[in-house]
């Protein structure tokens, strides 16, 4: 489901009672598009998220941890300066947009209470977030600007008038009095139905759309049918995730969807579900965004050494020709008397197929012996090049492997992992040293630390330089280590010599999900007491040699990963 007016209807529900009255205690932007203030109530602090990304934007309380940048933005500064201390008096949706107001009440410089609301506009690629004064709706700041050659409709500039989004013409399905419904052309076509309520009533995604057509078309009493499915949501929301194996997709919905097919989870409030949901796609989508440069690097890398591996095969395959070429040496030199020069080609008996005949190639610029050792040395260089061909398809296979593994590494790393594989990039001369005017290297950041259900310690590293770290100088010999049996993926430590066989299996596991074969259904694990694992002279960050190795296979499972991040 995407974040439609429906879902923010709900998500307003949710966090009105429990936000109200709130004091905000802290505000910090973490990423571009997205704040997070952070608000006390009850004597418990709230983290509210507050995105305006184009693809991901949304309103919810999240338990996601994130790291703040150095430097404040100068929007995160001009938060900090109106509202610092501020009371949440109120948080509204308007009408049944994707629009939510947030009033604050605060003290102003001369000591007047003020009113200040702060607006998210959760619109695709036009999301914003606003501090509006409401006296005078004058605009204080935005977390984008936006001028009148970006939108002639509205400007979003520090000291503009605010103007809200335009208005649309229909109905607020939650406050109709009137059952428009009813009037729509019937169709026996779902769909066309669908598209019908989202032309008729305000704030319907497509796929909230089509739940409400398809519980409408199975009904026998309409009316109560559209009472039933707003009162659930008015009153009784039951957050659910779909995954439908077919599609290979999840679907979020603020109540279990008749219309969607598949595994369903339900989720204690409508803020989990979404940390849930975005956890992995927003992470790598931030991920991207700040690592485009080495992604491109990598990339670029990749597909320098493919197309080396596959120009040294075709050298390869050329070298099986080589006995060919002696083949035809030897016959020419044999039958010398029968070539004249100027010959483009002869045909001769070979005494290598039972004097079959084969017709052979000859220059015309070229005496008859000259011919024959043309293919002499063609045989020569080809039986030459075969032992250093093999060599470099071995070695441009390790580069292959290794940077199929940075991309992986990419895939699973956190926005804080980046800087260590920019690091070993570095190291390995893969990008320019930093001059000795620039900053020092950053120190490494820590493998991710998990508890196995008896309460055993899993360190798990996050990419070469943590996994190097963490087998050959943290892990104590007796510990046991494991790793995704022959793809890339993650260096994983039981602090136990003698784990239990479900501290074994759940270790495996977080192997397996830290692995290149995440998504897979069955991934075969490797472990080994840390002192059998060694590493090469002159092997790649990461790299290590290993043998005495058991193997198991377990399935990577998403939710049994987030419980073991769970200190016990």
């Amino acid at each position: 489901m995407s974040f439609d007016g429906v879902f923010t209807h709900t998500m307003v529900n949710e966090l009105s009672p429990l936000l109200t009255g709130a004091r905000l205690s802290r505000i910090s932007q973490p990423y571009p598009n997205e704040l997070i203030i952070t608000v006390r109530a009850n004597r418990h602090n709230y983290p509210l998220l507050l995105s305006a990304h184009p693809s991901y934007a949304r309103l919810q309380i999240t338990e996601i941890p994130f790291v703040n940048p150095e430097k404040p933005t100068n929007f995160t500064m001009t938060l900090r300066k109106y509202l610092d201390g501020a009371i949440l008096k109120s948080i509204k949706q308007i009408d049944n947009d994707r629009v939510v107001h947030l009033t604050f009440t605060v003290r102003n410089e001369i000591g007047d209470q003020e009113s200040l609301v702060l607006i998210i506009e959760m619109m695709g690629r036009h999301s914003n977030i606003v501090l509006v004064n409401q006296a005078d709706q004058r605009i204080i700041d935005t977390i984008r600007h936006v001028a009148h050659d970006q939108n002639r409709y509205r400007l979003l500039l520090p000291g503009a008038t605010y103007i809200a989004p335009p208005q649309q013409n229909e109905a607020d399905p939650f406050t109709a009095t009137e059952p428009l419904y009813r009037t729509m052309p019937a169709t026996p076509d779902i769909f066309a139905q669908a598209k019908a309520l989202q032309q008729t009533y305000q704030g319907f995604g497509f796929d909230t759309a089509l739940e409400l057509a398809t519980r409408l078309a199975q009904a026998t009493d309409q009316d109560q049918a559209w009472h039933d499915f707003f009162q659930t949501l008015d009153q009784a929301p039951q957050p659910t995730i779909t995954h439908d194996p077919t599609k290979k997709q999840l679907q979020f919905s603020p109540c279990a969807f008749i219309s969607q097919h598949g595994t369903r989870t339900n989720y204690a409030s409508l803020s989990e579900l979404l940390d849930h949901f975005y956890r992995d796609k927003a992470q790598l989508d931030r991920v991207h965004q700040q690592g485009s440069d080495l992604i491109r690097l990598v990339q670029n890398e990749l597909k320098k050494n493919k197309k080396k591996y596959r120009k040294l095969e075709q050298t390869l395959a050329a070298s099986e020709k080589a006995d060919t070429y002696r083949i035809k040496g030897e016959i020419l030199t044999t039958y010398l008397h029968k070539v004249e020069r100027g010959m483009t080609e002869v045909t001769l008996p070979n005494f290598y197929a039972d004097e079959a005949p084969i017709k052979i190639s000859l220059s015309n610029q070229l005496s008859p012996s000259k011919n024959a050792q043309k293919y002499f040395t063609k045989y020569q260089k080809l039986k030459n090049s075969v032992h250093y061909v093999n060599e470099q398809l071995a070695a441009t296979q390790q580069e292959i492997d290794y940077f199929q593994g940075i991309l992986t590494q990419i895939d699973l790393a956190a926005p804080k992992d980046l800087q260590d594989i920019q690091a070993e990039l570095r190291q390995q001369g893969y990008l320019r040293t930093k001059s000795k005017h620039q900053k020092q290297r950053p120190k490494l950041s820590q493998p991710e630390t998990f508890y196995a259900s008896d309460g055993t310690k899993i360190l798990v590293g996050k990419n070469n330089l943590q996994n190097d770290r963490l087998t050959l100088k943290t892990a104590r010999k007796t510990d046991i280590w494991l790793h995704a049996k022959d793809i890339p993926g993650s260096h994983v430590i039981i602090t136990s010599a003698e784990p239990s066989e479900q501290t074994l299996v759940e270790a495996a596991n977080l192997a397996a999900y830290y692995s290149k074969a995440r998504l897979s259904a069955t991934v075969p694990v490797d472990t080994v007491a840390v002192k059998k694992i060694h590493k090469p002279n002159g092997a790649k960050p990461g790299f290590v040699i290993y043998t005495g190795q058991k193997t198991i296979t377990v399935t990577p499972d998403e939710q049994l990963v987030q419980k073991l991040s769970q200190q016990p």
